[in-house]
């Protein structure tokens, strides 16, 4: 009850601020917490010990999910877009997952990354899907609601905090259960858990599922947001950037990774506009000083005081 609590005090405090906030900043979280959805998978992973390049593979699959329903099927309601596309992701992924449950180290990340590269080679040539200059989503509705031209920037900002917390919420449940325990165990000493009667292979095939579905969730809001999706959703360096966020945060808390999300966002926003060469390189710098003073991510600063 506490958890639900924090969630919804959490959610109830973004609500408001986001009402009274200026649009580009409303637009700014938005981004930051569909992105931070696909940097949770990976964090889920991570408690594995083992760290995906590809999930940008999932990114665009679920991206590509929700437009494709809402331009060829005219299906056109929010909520359900994103979870069609967190189970599109999750169906694609579903026949790799025990295959990469037997790698570690490198060879499970360049098998994730070669994955979303394929699924960028094929977006780029398949014009049905647009080629290498994608297509454009129009204007999505809610339960039946259309969104007014002068609030849909905050509705989708409502609807992506709210799908981000409950995946937060719900994450947090799973990092807590003995499955979860299962995952950390399994980072620590494969050998013992296989003794101890667990399965290291299980448990990472559903850690790959469950990252899937994040990674999918969090393509869907962010291409409702930006209204277009292109092949570039599935390159190595979106890859790249939600693995940034992943080591920025930590794998202890939840919370942070969102907090890391947000920071990318703030320093590629301001970074870009001020500095368009060299913003590469204030991330670079930002993630070398945490990565010295903060060895173990963001959320290691409140973790010792409470699970979040």
């Amino acid at each position: 009850m506490r958890l639900v609590a924090g969630g919804f005090a959490a959610f109830v405090a973004l609500a408001i601020g986001g009402w009274f906030a200026p649009k580009w900043l409303t637009f700014l979280v938005t981004m930051a917490a569909g992105n931070g959805l696909v940097s949770l998978g990976i964090v889920a992973l991570m408690r594995g010990g083992v760290v995906p390049f590809g999930q940008g593979m999932v990114f665009a699959i679920g991206g590509y999910t929700a437009a494709l329903l809402f331009n060829k099927a005219g299906f056109t309601d929010a909520l359900g877009l994103v979870l069609c596309g967190g189970v599109m992701a999750t169906l694609v992924a579903a026949p790799f997952a025990p295959l990469l449950a037997r790698y570690r180290g490198i060879f499970f990340a360049m098998l994730t990354l070669a994955l979303s590269m394929v699924v960028y080679g094929a977006l780029m040539k398949l014009d049905v899907l647009g080629g290498s200059d994608g297509f454009n989503v129009g204007r999505a509705s809610l339960l039946g609601w259309r969104l007014p031209d002068t609030r849909a920037g905050y509705v989708l900002y409502l609807l992506t905090v709210g799908v981000a917390i409950t995946t937060a919420l719900l994450a947090r449940v799973v990092f807590d259960s003995t499955r979860g325990l299962v995952t950390l165990a399994t980072r620590d000493n494969e050998l013992r858990v296989e003794y101890l009667g667990g399965s290291v292979r299980q448990a990472m095939t559903i850690n790959f599922l469950i990252a899937a579905f994040c990674g999918g969730t969090g393509g869907a809001l962010v291409v409702l947001s930006l209204g277009h999706i292109e092949p570039q959703f599935s390159y190595w360096t979106t890859s790249g950037e939600f693995v940034f966020v992943a080591i920025l945060a930590g794998w202890q808390s939840v919370a942070a990774v969102f907090v890391a999300s947000t920071v990318l966002e703030v320093v590629r926003s301001f970074s870009s506009s001020y500095f368009p060469n060299t913003w590469q390189l204030a991330l670079g710098l930002f993630l070398l000083f945490v990565i010295r003073f903060l060895p173990r991510g963001i959320g290691s600063l409140w973790v010792g005081k409470g699970k979040s």
